[in-house]
């Protein structure tokens, strides 16, 4: 199989903060969204970023994979474990790693996947394993398959549940004989192109030209239950937070919100129109 180098999938370097991480993923999500872009081979560019933000945003995977990346390996070349891998050590996960049929690479999960955990060298008890579900299944609720040890499952996923919540599936964990231990999954939450999330709100980015901004405008928003048209007040500024109550994911105690926070983007002046407007607004507004 080839080494995937994550940094360059991300286009950021290895030094990379948090902040960079996280902006040079939103842009590229959105850029390859197979639901927006028609560019050749989106929806694999779309599962590629996904990928290396999902490795790149944990900070224990991360640690795994730069001791890989260490050795050598660039993007592209032939890889193969190191001897003695999954022997217990470097890239072991905490317990046993699942995702999502089909979403993640080989290499993926030669390093993280499920077929790394060693569940016959675990006293028998409950096994566990991790497993990330998109938000729309989280905001809704559904069936979800996942791949856990070779095996896929198609779990019942309860809408409004939260990361490190454990949906329990009985006599579906490894055996000792006649005995079978229960499979413990515990739940996190897939990077999404669009949304963060903070406990059940959900935080959306708005991007405005600046005369929407100024003058106001009427924008259609997405949300996890569907777009939406939100009234955008005059002389909106950069930061600005605007609600929508009870769009966010839902709980016992109601439904959380979405924030929409607003940035301005100005548009690429390319004819000299609209070169001469941006002198003409930068005379205008000189001294502001």
């Amino acid at each position: 199989m080839e080494f995937k180098d994550y940094y360059e999938i991300l286009g950021v370097e290895a030094s990379a903060g948090e902040a960079e991480l996280k902006t040079a993923y939103r842009r590229l999500a959105r850029k390859y969204h197979p639901d927006v872009s028609k560019e050749k081979g989106a929806e694999e560019k779309f599962k590629s970023i996904n990928e290396a933000y999902e490795v790149l945003r944990d900070k224990e995977k991360r640690q795994e994979y730069d001791q890989l990346r260490a050795r050598g390996y660039r993007s592209g070349q032939e890889y193969q474990p190191p001897p003695g891998f999954g022997a217990g050590g470097g890239f072991q996960p905490g317990f046993g790693s699942a995702q999502g049929s089909g979403d993640f690479s080989d290499f993926f999960e030669s390093l993280f996947g499920g077929g790394r955990a060693r569940p016959s060298q675990q006293p028998l008890g409950d096994t566990r394993a991790k497993v990330a579900i998109p938000l729309e299944i989280a905001f809704s609720g559904g069936q979800q398959r996942f791949n856990v040890d070779g095996r896929t499952l198609e779990v019942k996923i309860p809408a409004g549940i939260k990361p490190g919540q454990v949906i329990r599936l009985a006599g579906q964990g490894r055996s000792s004989g006649a005995r079978k231990s229960d499979l413990l999954l515990e739940i996190d939450y897939r990077p999404h192109a669009d949304f963060e999330v903070d406990d059940r709100n959900i935080l959306y980015t708005l991007s405005l030209a600046p005369w929407e901004a100024a003058l106001g405008t009427t924008a259609a928003v997405p949300t996890l239950g569907g777009t939406v048209d939100l009234k955008i007040p005059a002389d909106s500024d950069a930061g600005k937070k605007l609600r929508l109550r009870g769009r966010g994911l839902p709980g016992k105690s109601g439904a959380g919100d979405q924030i929409v926070e607003i940035e301005i983007r100005a548009p690429k002046a390319e004819s000299d129109e609209q070169k001469d407007l941006y002198k003409k607004m930068a005379e205008v507004f000189s001294g502001q």
